[in-house]
């Protein structure tokens, strides 16, 4: 549909590629946001408004970043065999990558959870993102016999850092902007057969 109307010459392919991201935005946000309502309940996470939206927020941001690359395999290579195959690939790389399934990381790939925008929807930086809105610098933990300690504290949270929240948001973002990007450039650059 995409390349006979571009032939003819209806509309400007920026106008086609803003309604098509806006006109999925709704269909992309909504069943996200039933999940996060539903587990967030069931998981007993922190009950507080603000941390229940700023988790939807996280998650709805790390499906908009998933959507870009989507449409950036898409246009990149306009088969969807291709493009199913090489994004099974890339999710399973970014998810072994991603150290929650190995632990010792050979270190020529370890940079690859860096640019990783997914892990089954838990990316390096929306991981630490989500932990983050759960676990404040003051909340304390049980850790003993009438001791407590700071949950910042515990190895695996202190391991995150979860401090340089605004990095994170960085990161995503620039994910989406190039996922984004790239996506626009390909689809100029494709040349109907």
């Amino acid at each position: 549909m995409l390349i006979r109307e571009r032939a003819s010459g209806m509309y400007h392919l920026s106008a086609y590629y803003l309604a098509r991201m806006v006109g999925d935005l709704a269909m992309e946000l909504i069943l996200p946001t039933i999940f996060v309502s539903i587990t967030y309940c069931m998981g007993g996470l922190k009950p507080s408004p603000f941390t229940f939206l700023a988790t939807l927020s996280i998650i709805l941001y790390i499906v908009l970043v998933s959507q870009g690359l989507g449409l950036a395999l898409g246009a990149i290579l306009m088969d969807v065999k291709q493009a199913t195959t090489l994004a099974s690939v890339m999710m399973l790389v970014f998810l072994l990558a991603g150290g929650y399934y190995i632990q010792h990381i050979p270190p020529f790939i370890a940079w690859l959870k860096y640019v990783s925008f997914s892990h089954y929807s838990f990316s390096h930086y929306c991981y630490k993102l989500l932990d983050g809105v759960q676990y404040s610098g003051y909340e304390v933990y049980e850790c003993g016999l009438d001791m407590t300690c700071k949950v910042v504290d515990f190895p695996t949270i202190k391991q995150l850092r979860v401090h340089n929240l605004g990095f994170d948001v960085a990161a995503l973002t620039i994910m989406l902007v190039g996922y984004m990007l790239l996506a626009y450039v390909a689809l100029r650059l494709y040349q109907p057969r």
